[in-house]
């Protein structure tokens, strides 16, 4: 095998390795995402729902959030939680505050499908909630519904 061949074949190599291991980077770093502001610092984090059941399991101080509308809610909600919808955060503060006065508490988020409690995932960090943990919609959830 000339020189030539040698180099075109470790390239070859190379690059099918790279892709593999690309591959392999973005599959874990969708099992879970934060969102960083600039500087680095980690606003809120999203999770799936087997782990947000974990955390309802170890956790003791914990909301569990509604982010859907109010007929949503009765509807069918998981049990323990409150409702504030999606639209109210970030315009009524007081009421924001009423339904989550510890800035600093755990607060798990979830709406019907994920959308909307990613979006108040964030309003709440920008609201300077520090512990804030987007975990999907009830739409995927396995466990009890509470009416």
């Amino acid at each position: 095998m000339g020189g030539s061949a040698v180099k075109k074949l470790f390239s070859k190599c190379s690059i099918e390795l790279l892709c593999v291991l690309l591959a392999i980077v973005l599959m874990l770093s969708g099992c879970s995402a934060a969102e960083e502001q600039p500087g680095g610092t980690v606003m809120w984090k999203q999770i799936g729902m087997e782990e947000a059941m974990d955390l309802m399991k170890s956790e003791e101080n914990y909301m569990i959030l509604d982010v859907r509308r109010a007929d949503e809610f009765a509807s069918g909600h998981i049990p323990g939680a409150v409702n504030l919808a999606n639209e109210v955060i970030g315009e009524d503060d007081a009421a924001v505050e009423a339904v989550l006065p510890d800035k600093d508490q755990l607060i798990l988020v979830y709406c019907r499908s994920g959308n909307r409690s990613k979006q108040a995932s964030q309003k709440l960090a920008d609201l300077g909630y520090t512990r804030v943990v987007e975990f999907g919609g009830i739409q995927d959830w396995p466990g009890e519904i509470e009416y």
